[in-house]
């Protein structure tokens, strides 16, 4: 019999927090500009989304995630794409 101890153990658990999301239902449209979009519009558009995460049972996970994998677009967590590149720079200076 193969021993399987050594492999990882089921990946679903790593993503559960996502189907308990504020946005699980929602467009992503509301969390990610069409290209092009700038201004207002924009502001307006990731300031909304801000607001539905920051009614998010996991919004915590939602942000480590995001800040972890350095995700490039999109709002997660509260925090913009900006807000979370400056997050790192700012924490990456820190640490070197």
């Amino acid at each position: 019999m193969t021993d399987v101890s050594r492999l990882p153990g089921p990946i679903m658990d790593l993503w559960q927090w996502q189907y308990k999301g504020a946005c699980a239902d929602m467009d992503t449209e509301k969390f990610f500009h069409p290209e092009g979009e700038r201004g207002g519009t924009r502001r307006r558009r990731a300031e909304a989304a801000k607001a539905i995460c920051m009614t998010c049972p996991v919004i915590n996970e939602c942000r480590d995630y995001a800040l972890s994998t350095h995700e490039p677009y999109g709002v997660w967590g509260g925090m913009s794409e900006e807000e979370r590149r400056d997050w790192i720079r700012a924490n990456h200076r820190k640490s070197a």
